[in-house]
């Protein structure tokens, strides 16, 4: 497969996509940052001094997936009709699992949206909580779905959205 973000010569640019069509975009992408039990209980039970950790890191993911097109230098300025970030708390191993769900009727994907919403409502959970634990450690990053585009659908291999349900 050729790389798209390069031209002939191997100067990188920005896609054209003016001639594809526009078709429904939706990706998934999911997270997780591991803690103390210490934290974990605090995150869990709203007892951080900074308030609501998932709350700020639900509004600030989706902040920053507003902001991919800045962020990430050849992503294309979208016209974004949903983001939502919701969370899973797994108590056997002391993680916060962040998900970012994307959507758009557009001529390119939304999957750098929905991983930027992810990252970014996973570091501001290190941020609100790094008085109490500096030892986090985020990781797990990936693209779970996507539905739309020239490429077709795709999930990850074995990947499930909250509540055990594929994108729709």
């Amino acid at each position: 497969m050729d790389f798209t973000h390069f031209d002939g010569d191997g100067n990188a640019w920005m896609v054209d996509v003016s001639g594809k069509e526009e078709t429904e975009r939706i990706a998934v992408a999911r997270g997780s940052i591991f803690m103390s039990r210490e934290c974990f209980v605090k995150v869990r039970d709203g007892g951080m001094k900074k308030g609501d950790v998932l709350g700020v890191a639900r509004v600030a993911g989706i902040m920053g997936a507003k902001k991919t097109s800045e962020l990430i230098p050849l992503c294309h300025i979208l016209n974004l009709t949903k983001l939502a970030v919701d969370f899973e708390l797994h108590e056997e191993n002391n993680e916060v699992r962040a998900f970012c769900t994307a959507k758009t009727t557009g001529r390119t994907g939304v999957e750098m949206e929905a991983l930027t919403g992810v990252s970014t409502a996973l570091l501001t959970v290190y941020d609100m909580c790094k008085a109490v634990d500096k030892t986090m450690e985020i990781g797990k990053i990936r693209l779970c779905t996507k539905k739309g585009g020239k490429s077709g659908d795709f999930v990850h291999p074995g990947e499930t959205t909250p509540g055990g349900g594929t994108v729709s």
